[in-house]
């Protein structure tokens, strides 16, 4: 029998542990936090504070791997929106008409997603146990090492030991080895642990030749705060003039919120996040948000680094595979992590685990989020852009991971043609039917 350990019980975890079901005989997912009761942050996942949304190649594989789950998530609350058709965005070359593309956008709070995925999926998670180490050498991966205490003599021994499940809630056939040894037998371990983790070290202690890790700052922070307000609004992002410093976006959520969340150095008082908003290059949001009533604290994240472990640089050992952001993060203003953590997953269920396959799939996000900010350009195509559904179809469908496809008639008709009036913010605000 082939058993497959997953590391991590966030939604990467997760969405491997679906995908591997299709290649083992049992999976197990250790996970060292609780769950909470009802969708709210955990202390595991600190970054669940703050926004994050699916793009178009990470709803389409979601759908793909659980059919029916991106339905369940509309149906909890989650708010669409296609890019630009339904998103008031003030580009860096101004603001975007109302054209439709292929790229769309998936809105809601990270824990209403994990718990919708889980639940959809229907797999059991073992809460409350801690992975420790690998056990083997630098051929092959044998296993993990877990924490003593789920392995403790004494009172309650038995019941800590059975907690030990596989995905579809069967016990495991070798409780008496893993009370000796301490240790889950596996025949692939996937570390799914996120940016933390701490697998370099456990394949060092191995044997195996260290593993590179590249680290690109990204120059800014943010800070990201809930408001009461309908649903019935357009996404709203204000973005700088060329590099990724002060800017800001709103997306409407579950529960009749609004997500809203500044870039740059924004401050985490009341009046100074408000006057933060405001000196946006269009206060658009600041109006929003002046009027709406806030739910909690101004939550601040500083941690937003673009940082790649290459594993596939290395030769692992037999039975280990790294995933999520264990291998690739990037900074959060790209919105890419969930949406590369469901890609993967498609390609591992498709085509069997492959640390190869890991790094293709996450490349695309990381070369995005460390390109410099772009200089020069044509002008007259940057603001035909503005207009053209074939110009923003291809910006947008690169930044959706979709297939993005040059369309060559459109930059011809761009340099060549009279360029559109630019849209002003009133115009701009007037296509979605509500007024400043």
């Amino acid at each position: 029998m082939t058993r497959v350990v997953v590391l991590g019980g966030g939604l990467a975890g997760v969405l491997a542990a679906v995908a591997l079901t299709r290649h083992a005989d049992e999976v197990v997912v250790l996970e060292t936090d609780h769950y909470p009761a009802s969708p709210r942050p955990r202390r595991g996942l600190p970054q669940s504070h703050h926004n994050h949304v699916l793009v178009t190649g990470g709803i389409r594989a979601l759908d793909r791997l659980l059919p029916g789950v991106v339905d369940d998530l509309l149906d909890a609350g989650a708010h669409r929106r296609n890019m630009p058709g339904d998103c008031l965005i003030f580009s860096g070359e101004g603001w975007f008409h109302r054209v439709r593309t292929e790229a769309d956008l998936i809105a809601c709070s990270r824990p209403l997603l994990d718990e919708v995925v889980r639940r959809h999926a229907g797999i059991e998670v073992v809460q409350g146990v801690t992975a420790t180490g690998l056990t083997g050498d630098a051929g092959k991966v044998t296993g993990v090492r877990i924490s003593a205490e789920i392995r403790r003599p004494g009172r309650g021994h038995a019941d800590r030991l059975a907690k030990l499940r596989t995905t579809t809630g069967m016990p495991l056939s070798d409780l008496p080895e893993i009370a000796r040894t301490g240790s889950v037998r596996a025949d692939l371990v996937v570390d799914a642990t996120g940016r933390r983790s701490q697998a370099p070290g456990w394949l060092a202690a191995l044997g195996v030749s260290p593993v590179e890790e590249v680290s690109v700052p990204s120059g800014v922070s943010y800070a990201t705060r809930l408001y009461e307000g309908p649903g019935d609004i357009p996404a709203v992002m204000v973005h700088p003039k060329y590099t990724p410093a002060r800017g800001g976006t709103l997306f409407p959520i579950e529960g009749g919120r609004w997500i809203v969340t500044m870039t740059g150095d924004p401050p985490l008082d009341e009046a100074g996040f408000l006057a933060y908003a405001r000196e946006l290059r269009d206060p658009v949001i600041a109006d929003l948000i002046a009027k709406a009533k806030p739910v909690g604290p101004i939550r601040p994240c500083h941690d937003t680094a673009n940082r790649r472990r290459r594993f596939e640089d290395v030769t692992l050992p037999e039975g280990f595979l790294a995933v999520g952001d264990s291998v690739v993060t990037v900074n959060p203003v790209y919105s890419h992590g969930m949406s590369v953590a469901a890609m993967t997953a498609v390609r591992i269920a498709e085509e069997g685990p492959s640390q190869r396959a890991v790094a293709e799939v996450a490349d695309r996000s990381w070369r995005m989020a460390v390109a410099g900010p772009r200089k020069g350009g044509d002008a007259k195509v940057g603001r035909a852009m503005l207009s053209s559904p074939g110009l923003a179809a291809e910006l947008f469908h690169g930044q959706a991971l979709i297939p993005a496809v040059r369309d060559h008639h459109a930059v011809f008709r761009a340099m060549v043609d009279d360029p559109v009036e630019p849209l002003t913010a009133e115009q701009a605000i007037s296509q979605f039917a509500w007024a400043r």
